[in-house]
């Protein structure tokens, strides 16, 4: 039986085996028998039925370990296409790809969330239509895609709620509006940081790593939680949501309504804030002449420039955001005990005072055996991290269980 995308419905054994391929690349029949824990026969069977529906595929033959080299099974790279879509505050990025995920092409603009979503997501309809067009394809073979938006997404229904960023998405049917256009796909909806950190595991420096932390620094600050290799979202969906941590009660009020919250006193917009307030203040020359070159404002990345040309007072800035974030993370690793923190986000990029102020305040007050074996570093995948995790969260929710 096939869903209305034309792809077959698959059985819950089934689904864990393409997963399986999916996750560790091509694998033999004997090498399913043991993952998943069945008999030989029965992976036989279910290889069997799996490569007549076309969704895995033969690739060649495996290392022989005394008789015959064992025959390996990949998933099927010409089952359809793809689409990723990583909608930020400021842009949106997107890529179609295969179906072993591979991408075929990218595209990035600019774009401003605090538009309808109507408009902006007409926009990725048109962008994702022209890259099937590149490719030769039609609509109808898209039969997966993958979307992330920077709020509070409950997850099953793919809703925002009441995002800061963004209030005119909140509870806007977004897969319904998608679904118009591409009605032969079931998209699925996630918030931004979480596919960053499923691209992450999937197919950056957390391929190997079983529990992390992604944590994003951009216009907000949030965080993905890998458990067990899997996006941990909580029960309605908000796990991770490390922006609003309270760290300074008498502190400057939120877009969420409270005060002093991590992600108004460290993000982008607090630290280009601070600079100008330097910059007025006489305190940096550098940022006052970037300031009078801008016509009067400063971004972070302005105040990570003047602090890599040796501007102590840009320099205090970024450590005092790095020691906040990092004082954050200390409470959440001293918790969670994860094996790696990854950190990306545009404001990521505006020098290594950041991340190394990050990495003392987290090993300086959590505990010593909880970060024995933590690693603290750049995201691998840099940008690319959202739209590869759009990919692979398409990937993923794209076959309709039998």
């Amino acid at each position: 039986m096939k869903s209305q995308n034309g792809l077959p419905r698959l059985s819950a054994v089934e689904l864990a085996a393409v997963s399986l391929v999916r996750k560790m690349g091509p694998l033999s029949r004997t090498d399913l028998a043991e993952l998943l824990d069945l008999s030989r026969g029965s992976v036989t069977t279910i290889a069997g039925n799996l490569v007549e529906l076309n969704v895995l595929t033969e690739v060649g033959h495996g290392k022989s370990e005394g008789g015959r080299r064992p025959r390996l099974l990949d998933v099927n790279s010409g089952l359809g296409f793809i689409a990723g879509v990583d909608i930020g505050a400021t842009s949106v990025d997107l890529a179609l790809a295969d179906f072993r995920g591979e991408i075929l092409e990218r595209r990035s603009e600019p774009a401003d969330v605090r538009d309808a979503p109507t408009q902006v997501l007409d926009r990725v309809i048109d962008l994702i239509t022209n890259m099937l067009a590149r490719q030769g394809a039609i609509e109808g073979d898209l039969v997966g895609l993958g979307i992330g938006v920077p709020g509070p997404v409950q997850f099953p229904s793919g809703l925002l709620i009441e995002p800061p960023l963004m209030p005119a998405w909140d509870s806007f049917p977004i897969k319904d509006y998608l679904r118009q256009k591409f009605p032969q796909v079931y998209p699925a909806v996630d918030n931004d940081v979480n596919i960053m950190a499923m691209g992450e595991a999937r197919v950056g420096g957390g391929k190997e790593i079983e529990n992390f932390f992604y944590i994003k620094i951009g216009t907000g600050i949030g965080c993905g939680v890998i458990a067990r290799r899997e996006i941990y979202r909580g029960c309605d969906g908000t796990a991770g949501d490390v922006g609003h941590i309270c760290v300074d009660y008498n502190g400057p009020i939120c877009h969420c309504g409270n005060a002093g919250c991590l992600e108004i006193l460290a993000a982008g917009p607090a630290i280009a804030k601070r600079g100008m307030v330097a910059a007025d203040d006489g305190k940096s020359k550098i940022m006052a002449k970037r300031m009078e070159n801008n016509n009067g404002k400063l971004t972070a990345e302005d105040v990570g420039n003047a602090a890599a040309a040796g501007d102590q007072e840009a320099i205090r800035i970024i450590a005092e955001s790095g020691r906040m974030i990092g004082g954050v993370l200390a409470g959440l690793v001293n918790f969670y005990n994860p094996r790696a923190i990854f950190i990306g986000g545009g404001v990521s990029k505006i020098g290594h005072h950041l991340l190394s102020t990050i990495r003392q305040a987290t090993l300086r007050r959590a505990t010593a055996l909880s970060t024995r074996s933590l690693k603290i570093d750049y995201s691998k995948l840099g940008d690319d991290a959202g739209v590869y995790g759009a990919i692979w969260l398409a990937i993923e929710n794209v076959f309709v269980p039998a």
